[in-house]
């Protein structure tokens, strides 16, 4: 799909870009692979870490729609991965966030639909559903944009869909990087926010694949939701320290106790696959009636219950010690 296309990566230099990028060079011949980012440090040292012809380095914001018009210029797919992330951050900061996460959507599809791209995947996170901090709630209003995007490009326009996972094995600001810091430095007891919380957990390479997959199966104006498994922290924490013992700080400014990827209010709109599952569009755009239910890979979904929920604590699937400490080693 991506040979000889230009792709654009926003917020490029973060985790998901690194790993993106080599997903591209490893399996793919993009035309060019423009990242696009506000920090010169970042794209120097990752401009070190690859050499290939196609990549082409873009300083710039996302709050700034003239500069990210002229990096969308013949560019044919935009992962957009920029964002605020840090929940504690953003209840301090929050217009802030609100720059970033929602105008610079808003910026992001405005300039896709002037270089009239081919598809555009923005990535989401379970804060987004039903949210309780003001992350999620800027996560939830730039999902609406993007959705909403396939109405405003008309019948002939770029195509916008969103991906929404969880908490990613490594990544930068999450909390194994941090545990391990601690652990490090010498810590036998590791902070916790509370003995019950859990979360959705997925590898980069797994969320990577994914959006992969997602660029391939869709319509414009799904949210796809990966089928991943949840982990109890108490169980990470040991896992890491091999330690019972913890120190219980409170959960943090906009925390919540366990998370959400389909809530039972949008139930009555989604899709299960074999591997995902996807929340249709609760509008109906005006170029035509969008069977969702097959996507373009041919795969079939059906509706779930009206009563469904997507929720860390009642997955059926949880990580055990043992494959905890696996997925610890298998990515550092």
């Amino acid at each position: 799909m991506f040979n000889n296309k230009s792709v654009l990566i926003t917020g490029g230099t973060g985790s998901f870009g690194h790993r993106f990028v080599s997903h591209l060079l490893r399996h793919y011949k993009p035309r060019k692979l423009i990242i696009y980012s506000r920090d010169e440090l970042k794209q120097f040292e990752m401009q070190q870490k690859y050499d290939a012809k196609c990549m082409r380095f873009f300083i710039g914001d996302v709050r700034g729609k003239e500069r990210l018009r002229a990096a969308m210029r013949d560019v044919d797919y935009v992962v957009h991965a920029a964002a605020l992330k840090q929940v504690p951050a953003a209840e301090y900061n929050p217009n802030e966030c609100i720059k970033t996460n929602i105008h610079g959507a808003q910026n992001v599809i405005d300039a896709a639909i002037e270089a009239n791209v081919n598809r555009v995947v923005a990535l989401s996170t379970d804060k987004a559903a039903n949210p309780v901090n003001l992350y999620g709630a800027t996560k939830l209003a730039s999902d609406k944009l993007f959705v909403a995007a396939n109405n405003i490009s008309g019948a002939k326009g770029p195509r916008f869909s969103v991906v929404r996972y969880g908490n990613v094995v490594g990544s930068r600001g999450s909390v194994v990087p941090f545990f391990r810091k601690l652990l490090n430095e010498g810590t036998k007891v590791l902070p916790i926010t509370h003995m019950e919380m859990t979360r959705f957990w997925i590898t980069l390479d797994e969320g990577v694949e994914f959006v992969d997959k997602s660029f391939r199966r869709m319509r414009g104006g799904e949210i796809f939701v990966p089928k991943i498994p949840s982990v109890k922290i108490t169980d990470l924490a040991f896992a890491m320290s091999d330690s019972e013992q913890f120190d219980v700080i409170g959960i943090r400014p906009g925390e919540k106790l366990h998370e959400v990827m389909v809530p039972v209010e949008v139930a009555h709109h989604s899709l299960e696959f074999q591997d995902h599952f996807v929340i249709t569009p609760p509008i109906t755009f005006f170029d035509k009636d969008i069977n969702y239910s097959e996507n373009k890979l041919g795969e079939i979904g059906t509706p779930v219950d009206e009563k469904f929920e997507y929720h860390s604590g009642t997955n059926p699937n949880f990580l055990t010690i043992e494959q905890i400490k696996q997925l610890d080693k298998d990515n550092p």
